[in-house]
């Protein structure tokens, strides 16, 4: 949108799955305001997935940032990855807030990642793209270490 805005300037990273050898169950991220963006992007990545794993990721919803009546976003979950074809891909969730059940009072979006069967190597960023009021890097975790 601004051609000279550096890309820290433009994405945020909000919260993240750390790389790690996930076991069977769910990570999720903590729950994050959409208020401060136009449009937020999931990033889900697989490094090499056990024998039989599979991996499932979707955004949910809730009233505020504790997670009140949480519930999934309609039409915000990937294709379950598979071993036979998942080992070392990425898939991406795109997000408005004006997708979420603002009629309600929903204003928060968490990334959930579920193994079934078997561990695998996952990471996951929730990212906020295109900031309404400030520089996107005012809004990083406090994880992100540097920005060159």
């Amino acid at each position: 949108m601004f051609p000279n805005a550096k890309g820290s300037e433009e994405l945020s990273i909000l919260a993240t799955i750390d790389p790690a050898s996930q076991s069977v169950g769910t990570a999720t991220t903590g729950w994050i305001s959409v208020a401060n963006f136009n449009t937020l992007l999931a990033s889900v990545e697989t490094g090499l997935l056990s024998t039989s794993a599979t991996l499932d990721a979707k955004l949910q919803q809730a009233l505020d940032n504790t997670g009140t009546s949480a519930k999934d976003i309609t039409g915000k979950a990937i294709v379950q990855i598979v071993k036979a074809t998942g080992d070392n891909k990425q898939a991406l969730i795109n997000v408005k807030p004006e997708e979420l059940d603002t009629v309600n009072g929903f204003g928060y979006i968490r990334l959930s990642l579920t193994v079934g069967v078997a561990a695998c190597i996952t990471s996951a960023q929730l990212i906020g793209v295109n900031p309404r009021y400030a520089t996107a890097d005012a809004f990083n975790q406090a994880a992100v270490a540097q920005i060159i």
